[in-house]
């Protein structure tokens, strides 16, 4: 399996491309990785170094894996933060550019732009360009609850509210594709206080994953739960699968995290949890 994963990067830590390409390769992937930012450390520190890399900087790189005849060879695009509207620009013509090289090549995108704690994070414009021009050619998509209701405008406070906004985003995706929706960091009025959801839905079904909630408060898991659901469903085929094996993961690494008492996930010291996780959990249909 090979995946071009286009995401930032940081030195210290683990988010972007620092998240999912490991977990990926210790599942056996190939990761051809495209970093759109080379930072120390994850901004949620408050101070950091580095640079943020151009749309043509990354194209460039991108141009370079295609010259060596890769894109013919190529599973999946995977896509995150998206640090301006000329990367977003460089990542969907890589899309384009893989899919017409194999087109049975699959685009996820994880449409990164903030959450319930910060508002948005992203620069004016990427919700747009994501919401009308990324979803259009993407086959599968993992925003949180937070994204989804921004995406959508669909009120995602009970279980019916979240299966809808579902069936809003497919019809914003590629027609020919799968239109796999996983939404992340999910609560609706039923969700117990200790547990969290997530919530996938593709050709008609729905199913719903419920875990323990950790008391964490860290960054970069939703970037490794993308690359995880990516493999698992290119493996399986079954986005149920594919939910049950990488929320079991994710379970995994959260709670070797908390126990450890980490500002930053345990993605190495914890990767036995992405091939053979501590915990099992079975989504249930809905």
């Amino acid at each position: 399996m090979n995946i071009l994963s286009i995401q930032s990067w940081v030195a210290y830590g683990h988010v972007g491309n620092a998240s999912a390409a490991f977990p990926l390769q210790r599942l056996g992937a190939e990761v051809w990785a495209v970093n759109t930012v080379q930072f120390s450390n994850h901004t949620g520190y408050g101070h950091w170094t580095g640079d943020v890399f151009t749309g043509e900087q990354v194209g460039r790189v991108i141009a370079g894996i295609e010259a060596r005849g890769a894109f013919a060879r190529c599973d999946a695009v995977l896509s995150g933060y998206m640090g301006d509207q000329g990367i977003g620009a460089a990542i969907l013509d890589a899309v384009a550019r893989v899919k017409a090289a194999n087109p049975a090549a699959l685009y996820c995108c994880d449409p990164v732009i903030g959450d319930d704690d910060t508002g948005d994070y992203v620069r004016a414009g990427i919700p747009e360009l994501l919401r009308d021009h990324a979803l259009a050619v993407a086959d599968i998509i993992t925003p949180n609850r937070f994204e989804v209701q921004r995406l959508t405008g669909q009120d995602c406070a009970t279980l019916d509210g979240a299966k809808a906004a579902i069936v809003r985003l497919q019809a914003m995706m590629a027609p020919a594709g799968p239109r796999c929706v996983l939404i992340t960091s999910l609560r609706t009025d039923d969700t117990p206080a200790e547990a969290i959801d997530m919530l996938v839905g593709e050709g008609g079904a729905f199913h719903r994953l419920r875990t323990p909630l950790h008391p964490l408060s860290i960054n970069g898991a939703g970037d490794a739960i993308a690359a995880l659901f990516l493999f698992h469903r290119l493996r399986s085929g079954s986005a149920v699968v594919a939910l049950q094996e990488a929320g079991s993961a994710i379970h995994g690494l959260l709670a070797r995290t908390a126990v450890a008492g980490s500002r930053e996930i345990l993605t190495v010291a914890a990767q036995e949890e992405f091939v053979n996780p501590s915990s099992r959990f079975v989504a249930a249909a809905c």
